[in-house]
């Protein structure tokens, strides 16, 4: 049962050197033509679902916050016609923080948007400028001010674990950013992702990564410091205060079916994974072709949905409920996760068990990736 909607903007003003996301930059974007035909790939989903309201809509990107107003106005009113929208949905739109985006916020609100996921990075022009940002430290904090007049809620991103990073400055940023005082917030690690710039310019030796040690210190006290203030992980990069998390995040980490339309964009529904296109015009050519932009739909097997479900879920602080799992995909729990080697994990305080439900710990968070690896099957895996 697909609640929620994932609407992805794949336009750029500048491709960011970390940046691996399906995002293009173009000289010019006809918006009527993306209008009519996100709405052609919407109409495609919507003829397939099941009659259940949409509890959550994000759109991503790419930079959403430089769609025109009046264009997400018109998508979030055909999705409303198309599926309904239950009481209280989340409507987030990422934005980036240039003074051009930020005036357009009340008129994003206006259309229907009332939560954005801000984009700050960093609060030094130095840092922004290695990340190459083309928002100013000024320029951002000013944007967030505007966000929380504009929007109910409002969520920023920061990344740390940068080169030569230390805890003293990290330390001093994070306890500024959240003295801003938002209910969310978005704290990511520095990772050098294949085909980026980042990854040509260590390949090149212009940087060197912070070393591995020094990130899981900055990444405890992350955590640390975002819970002293109230801010407690619900998720291993993502902070909340309660009953302010990401409703539409949690739809993809508790592995509930969700659609996604434009380039790139993926979705799960009914069993079966979907996959756009990847490539503006190859997306808009498709939905002139088929009348909707999908690259690949496949049938997903029961041990490969069990398999994503438990990669995703143990991510989450609550953890994942193996029987649950069980149930629904009917798969034996012992073939869900390694008894013997959670006892061992256990042990190692890494890990625990709190009735059908298998949790990563504090102390096993930052070696997440590891854990997976070992918890969950390689059989199971790879089904």
């Amino acid at each position: 049962m697909a609640r929620a909607l994932y609407i992805h903007w794949p336009f750029c003003l500048a491709k960011c050197p970390y940046c691996d996301f399906n995002s293009h930059v173009r000289d010019g974007v006809d918006a009527s033509l993306w209008r009519d035909d996100l709405l052609a790939d919407m109409r495609h989903e919507a003829a397939l679902a099941d009659g259940q309201p949409l509890e959550s809509v994000f759109f991503g990107g790419g930079t959403p916050s430089l769609m025109p107003p009046a264009l997400v106005g018109a998508l979030l009113e055909e999705a409303e016609k198309l599926w309904g929208f239950a009481q209280g949905t989340e409507i987030t739109l990422e934005a980036n923080p240039s003074s051009v985006e930020a005036g357009n916020f009340k008129a994003l609100a206006a259309a229907g948007i009332n939560r954005t996921s801000l984009g700050l990075q960093a609060l030094d022009d130095e840092t922004l400028n290695f990340l190459g940002r083309l928002h100013s430290a000024n320029e951002g904090v000013a944007a967030l001010q505007v966000a929380q007049e504009a929007f109910a809620r409002v969520s920023f991103d920061l990344i740390y674990a940068r080169p030569g990073q230390s805890e003293k400055g990290w330390r001093s940023e994070l306890e500024t950013a959240l003295a801003f005082g938002t209910s969310h917030i978005s704290l990511y690690q520095l990772t050098i992702e294949p085909g980026t710039r980042f990854a040509t310019l260590v390949r090149q030796g212009k940087f060197a990564p912070l070393d591995d040690d020094q990130a899981a210190d900055l990444f405890s006290l992350t955590r640390e410091i975002a819970e002293a203030q109230g801010l407690p992980a619900y998720e291993i990069s993502n902070h909340a205060r309660p009953d302010e998390e990401s409703l539409h995040n949690l739809t993809y980490w508790r592995y509930q079916d969700y659609v996604g339309i434009g380039p790139g964009a993926h979705g799960r529904r009914n069993g079966s994974a979907t996959a756009r296109h990847r490539k503006p015009e190859n997306w808009l050519n498709a939905i002139v072709a088929q009348g909707h932009g999908i690259a690949e739909e496949r049938l997903l097997s029961s041990s490969e949905q069990a398999s994503e479900a438990l990669l995703m879920g143990l991510r989450l602080e609550e953890g994942v409920d193996v029987s649950a799992l069980s149930t629904r995909f009917e798969i034996p729990p012992e073939r869900l996760i390694d008894a013997t080697r959670l006892d061992f994990y256990a042990r190692q305080g890494l890990c625990r068990k709190e009735g059908p439900r298998v949790i990563v710990t504090e102390a096993g968070m930052p070696l997440l990736d590891a854990l997976l690896g070992e918890l969950v099957p390689a059989e199971l895996v790879a089904a």
